[in-house]
């Protein structure tokens, strides 16, 4: 097994995982809007301290994926941008990842 695909592992994971806790949301709470998703981010310290730091490395992820598949010249790298926030970046990110491997294999196999 090569190692990207290590990357599309956790993508699966990260759509699984995270997605399970947002299904369990919209069980559960008798008002299933976005907002009230978003105001209960909101409650606690801990909450906020998590929603700050998930913030900037999804801030963070979006300047260095932009910058790199320019760079790479990755096809459809718009597409994590929305998917991203869609999603999760737990699911966006090891994508991007999967792609950018792909990408590199196939720069490194031009040359030989």
């Amino acid at each position: 097994m090569k190692f990207k695909h290590i990357y599309l592992i956790l993508a699966i994971l990260g759509v699984t995982y995270t997605w399970y806790f947002n299904i369990q949301f919209y069980l559960t709470e008798e008002n299933i809007s976005i907002l009230n998703f978003i105001e209960q981010t909101k409650t606690t310290f801990p909450a906020k301290s998590i929603t700050a730091d998930i913030s900037v490395v999804v801030i963070t992820f979006l300047v260095w994926m932009i910058y790199e598949s320019l760079k790479l010249k990755i096809k459809c790298w718009w597409i994590i941008i929305p998917l991203t926030f869609l999603i999760a970046i737990a699911f966006s990110f090891p994508l991007f990842l999967y792609m950018r491997a792909n990408r590199l294999e196939k720069l490194k196999e031009a040359t030989i």
